[in-house]
């Protein structure tokens, strides 16, 4: 079910245990990923559960294998609701995200996610679609860039990053991570390796539409849970931990209140737990990546 060397599950347990596993139920991880935390909700599965799993990665279908109860879905999870209609299930009983970049991708020098390496400047999660980071770079309008920065990557520089690069491409196209490094004058052995991974995230997530699905798949998870259902869902930056915590607090990505007529505050979801779950020390030492993780957790109520 899982290549161990692909991606070390973050806040394993914690993000399964927070589900409540029902042993019949019907459950979605739509980060399969290299199937750690779909391995581990299976495991607590009986014969008349079943779980889905997804994920628009072909290096991620390479972890699959066939297993009872499990249905594999090569697909972008802001498709989730369509999927589901398809398989013909109506409610679920949980489900579960991972959200953010797997360290396979970050370690794959030939993908460009990872400034480490000089690659093709591409940063797709799924090769077969159309837009790479290099045609943002160099297609995007100077003050459309620098709105990607801003927004995507919170740079306080954004308008000068995206006049550095329109100047750059105008030489010639900026085709690899070595050329982006080069055009914004920012070296990868440098201090401003911070910089650097904003740079990055914002090119990233504008080129995987990332905000947008994110927000498309948490509406179909509230559509798809059954009351008592679980939503389970790990961020790694601000970006996304705000749109998760505005839906699991309000029931919108914005975070608008709606009360009824004594005042109350209207919500599909009841917070399990009021404070961020987040790795333990042992864990962010062993991985890395977990350090920046936040594992919020919340049940579907009665509409």
């Amino acid at each position: 079910m899982i290549i161990d060397s692909y991606h070390i599950p973050v806040l394993l347990h914690e993000s399964v245990d927070g589900l409540d596993i029902k042993p019949e139920g019907v459950y979605v991880d739509v980060t399969f990923g290299g199937g750690g935390h779909s391995r581990e909700i299976l495991s607590r599965l009986t014969d008349g559960g079943h779980l889905y799993s997804f994920d628009q990665d072909a290096d991620a279908e390479g972890n699959v294998k066939a297993q009872k109860g499990f249905t594999f879905v090569r697909s972008n999870f802001r498709y989730l609701k369509n999927w589901m209609r398809y398989y013909g299930v109506s409610q679920i009983d949980g489900l579960l995200a991972d959200l953010g970049v797997s360290s396979h991708h970050f370690d794959d020098e030939s993908r460009g996610f990872s400034f480490r390496f000089d690659a093709p400047l591409d940063m797709r999660m799924n090769k077969r679609a159309g837009m790479t980071a290099a045609d943002v770079v160099n297609d995007y309008e100077e003050e459309r860039l620098a709105d990607v920065f801003y927004l995507y990557g919170e740079m306080k520089n954004s308008r000068r990053i995206a006049s550095l690069l329109a100047k750059a491409r105008q030489r010639r196209r900026i085709e690899s991570t070595q050329d982006l490094m080069d055009a914004v004058g920012i070296m990868a052995e440098s201090r401003d390796k911070k910089e650097l991974a904003r740079l990055f995230q914002a090119l990233r997530i504008e080129v995987n539409q990332e905000m947008e699905a994110l927000k498309e798949m948490l509406q179909a998870a509230t559509e798809l849970l059954k009351p008592g259902g679980r939503l389970s869902v790990i961020t790694y930056h601000s970006l996304e931990d705000r749109i998760v915590k505005n839906v699991m607090k309000t029931g919108n990505a914005e975070g608008k209140r709606q009360q009824d007529f004594y005042g109350r505050v209207e919500t599909p979801y009841r917070l399990v737990t009021n404070k961020v779950i987040v790795p333990s020390q042992e864990e962010q030492e062993r991985n890395p990546r977990s350090r920046s993780a936040k594992l919020r957790i919340a049940e579907r109520v009665k509409s």
